[in-house]
């Protein structure tokens, strides 16, 4: 279980990293790409001997650097430091803390949907005019993917184990994505 459930982290990081090349211009080969997934694991594997959660990168960072337009790590790294002052200050934590519940979610609703348009972005490169089946391919991914949303309960029948798998749209859009390719596209 817990080896499809990194396989799922996997796939949303290799996401956030084609997207975050996308918004910063700066192209991403496959060594790179494997480095940023071999860090998530490392991430991961710490959490797991500290026993807390895993520590992978989210896609809300796409968000961030296409709000800000913010692209070092530098200030990725000052943020982190930042973070774990505040931490060991409860009256920092508190004032932080004291921060409307509105005004997280008019900053979630904007990094989110951040991310929402560099994927539509990134889908726009396709090319929908000579091949038209990347027009289903597309079509039933996020339909696949959007099943855990609208039907949240379509696994109650299933076994146990399958769960991880089948609740996780991420990995329903891929796993779709990839077999419908695979399917229309040779």
């Amino acid at each position: 279980t817990m080896t499809l459930v990194m396989i799922v982290v996997m796939i949303e990081s290799t996401g956030m990293f084609l997207a975050l090349s996308e918004i910063t211009g700066k192209r991403i080969d496959q060594p790179a790409l494997a480095a940023g997934l071999r860090t998530d694991g490392l991430g991961t594997l710490i959490g797991g001997l500290f026993n807390t959660f895993p520590y992978t990168s989210f896609s809300q960072n796409v968000g961030l650097v296409g709000v800000t337009g913010v692209r070092s790590r530098f200030v990725c790294v000052a943020a982190g430091m930042i973070m774990i002052v505040l931490g060991l200050l409860p009256k920092m934590a508190a004032l932080v803390e004291a921060v409307p519940q509105f005004v997280l979610g008019g900053a979630g609703l904007v990094m989110f949907g951040m991310v929402a348009a560099t994927g539509i972005r990134i889908l726009s490169t396709v090319d929908y005019k000579n091949n038209r089946n990347n027009l289903y391919i597309v079509a039933l991914s996020i339909g696949f993917g959007l099943i855990p949303l609208v039907a949240p309960r379509w696994t109650q029948h299933m076994t146990h184990s399958l769960h991880p798998l089948l609740e996780s749209g991420i990995l329903l859009t891929a796993v779709a994505a990839v077999l419908l390719h695979l399917l229309f596209n040779g």
